[in-house]
């Protein structure tokens, strides 16, 4: 099963590559009240013009490099 997650671009720096981070909302162990945990991931924007800011969902595919282990699947926003 392939994992999707959506994420905001946050660099567009790299040929090929950008940076997308995923912002996940996990209740406190102690107060239970909600805290925002967020994780950046390098993906795959071949076949896309990213735009910083776009609202992307990716999809984990094999390991393209030594980071790179996810990949475009749309566009969101």
């Amino acid at each position: 099963m392939k994992k999707t997650q959506i994420g905001k671009i946050v660099s567009i720096s790299m040929n090929n590559t950008v940076v997308v981070e995923v912002t996940r909302e996990v209740p406190h162990k102690l107060y239970r009240k909600l805290m925002k945990k967020s994780k950046k991931f390098k993906v795959d924007s071949v076949g896309f013009t990213p735009v910083l800011g776009n609202k992307v969902k990716i999809v984990s595919v094999r390991p393209m490099s030594k980071e790179k282990f996810f990949k475009i699947l749309e566009v969101i926003k």
